[in-house]
């Protein structure tokens, strides 16, 4: 798997959205014998304003982060003056991208995604 980091800015998609700037989320990759465990930092993105994809061998992660202040209140300082983040990564093709799984809880998004079983370890039986 690659991370294509250097991702700052995207363009418009089909829908016609103008190019916007968008944060790249911190993201730990565990990887195990049976697949890969990503975790990413998304701190006030809700299920509603994330979006998760996988295009062939690519996985895009995007999410808005949505601060919810009462009308009486303002804010003096935010740690989020960009409310986008997007993170795109290529998969290798060791992966099962079909059984994807995916948590959210407290702002950190957990993904596990399996290896295919061809890329999976097996036991060889020796015969005596």
């Amino acid at each position: 798997m690659s991370d294509n980091t250097s991702v700052a800015t995207h363009s418009g998609d089909s829908a016609g959205r103008a190019e916007e700037t968008a944060l790249l989320p911190p993201v730990d990759v565990i990887e195990d014998s049976a697949g890969i465990t990503l975790y990413a930092d998304l701190p006030g993105v809700s299920r509603d304003g994330l979006d998760l994809q996988v295009d062939a061998d690519t996985l895009t992660i995007e999410g808005v982060a949505a601060v919810e202040l009462p009308e009486s209140l303002e804010a003096k300082h935010a740690e989020i003056t960009v409310p986008r983040y997007r993170r795109v990564f290529t998969l290798s093709r060791e992966l099962d991208v079909e059984n994807v799984t995916a948590e959210l809880h407290q702002g950190v998004l957990k993904l596990r995604i399996p290896k295919a079983e061809h890329a999976q370890p097996r036991k060889i039986e020796v015969r005596g």
